[in-house]
């Protein structure tokens, strides 16, 4: 796992972009707990730092499709997948494993 963020960076429905071995990841808390995913929708590639945090989803900010944090499936077209990675909170510090 790769050190990713402070804890701390990132608040409650809060978007925190970073880069880990040349990815490029969002990095997502829902009070409390953490998500990291592409930060690009798979749809057309819109950055997802733009999209709304709700009730455990992301949306694109270009078409609204909408995002399951905890699976990636998308609620409006099922053919879209948004790419999720592990994420370990150890203390204050979020890791991610990057495969």
């Amino acid at each position: 796992m790769i050190f990713a963020a402070q804890s701390s960076e990132i608040p409650s429905f809060g978007k925190k972009a970073v880069t880990l071995n040349g990815k490029a990841l969002l990095l997502v808390n829902v009070k409390g707990e953490f998500f990291a995913c592409d930060n690009e929708c798979p749809h057309q590639g819109s950055p997802m730092t733009a999209g709304i945090v709700m009730d455990g989803t992301i949306s694109c900010p270009r078409h609204g499709y909408r995002f399951d944090l905890r699976t990636g499936s998308c609620a409006d077209v099922p053919a879209f997948t948004l790419k999720l990675y592990p994420t370990e909170l150890r203390g204050e510090e979020l890791f991610v494993e990057i495969s």
